[in-house]
């Protein structure tokens, strides 16, 4: 059985897509891949070099 990884559970926007959101969705989308990574070490998934703040927090400045 193999691994989860974050892009087997992520939801990514295109830009076009993430510009569309408003304040209160891209909020929640935050939290919710913050609760995805959490999970994702909880279980397990670790990232070689990286921890999980800067996993996530790669992601969220990538979206801005």
């Amino acid at each position: 059985m193999e691994s989860v990884t974050l892009e087997d559970v992520a939801v990514n926007f295109t830009l076009e897509e993430w510009t569309m959101l408003n304040a209160s969705q891209k909020e929640l989308y935050k939290d919710v891949m913050q609760d995805t990574l959490r999970n994702l070490s909880y279980i397990g998934n670790k990232w070689e070099h990286q921890n999980i703040e800067n996993e996530y927090e790669t992601l969220w400045r990538k979206l801005r």
